[in-house]
């Protein structure tokens, strides 16, 4: 083999199961480099998500968004309190419910995220260096579906904070 030339694709052994290592190595660096990338927001990775939820789509009730994050709603108050004082949330009332407050991202907010997204994604890509371009595109894919498969109607960010077996955070 050159340099440069990738290995052929080998079959699984049928030794002992990879999967939870591989996918334990890739997440722990995944999560220590996110954490030390959404350091300034408060409660980094989890702030992250907040402000990304609250920001790609339709913004969210502050209740929904609670229970997406799977947040407890004091908790998510004190939280959305934060992000208020450091002008990347606001809370607006709803059109459709007087009693409840949807949570939307400022300019300001739009401007963090769009600069978080970027290096995240940078980092996604030293992470996953080892692959093509098309093995990483590949790889994702079938890690979204498996994972959409596994844990059917499941919120993404509450599955990577809340894995089963361990006592929701809040």
């Amino acid at each position: 083999m050159t340099i440069g030339e990738r290995p052929e694709p080998q079959a699984p052994s049928h030794g002992p199961s990879m999967l939870g290592w591989t996918l334990t190595v890739l997440l722990r660096e995944w999560r220590a480099r996110v954490e030390e990338i959404a350091r300034d927001l408060p409660q980094g990775v989890r702030g992250y998500q907040v402000l990304s939820a609250a920001t790609h789509g339709t913004p969210p009730t502050q209740a929904a968004l609670a229970a997406r994050l799977g947040i407890d709603r004091t908790v998510m108050t004190y939280l959305l309190d934060a992000f208020e004082g450091c002008d990347l949330l606001r809370r607006e009332p709803d059109p459709n419910d007087r009693r409840a407050r949807r949570v939307v991202p400022t300019d300001h907010g739009r401007g963090v995220l769009a600069d978080l997204d970027a290096q995240v994604a940078r980092t996604e890509d030293d992470l996953l260096r080892g692959l093509a371009p098309e093995e990483k595109a590949l790889l994702l894919a079938l890690m979204e579906r498996a994972a959409s498969t596994a844990s059917p109607g499941a919120d993404r960010c509450t599955e990577v904070l809340d894995p089963p077996g361990r006592p929701p955070r809040g």
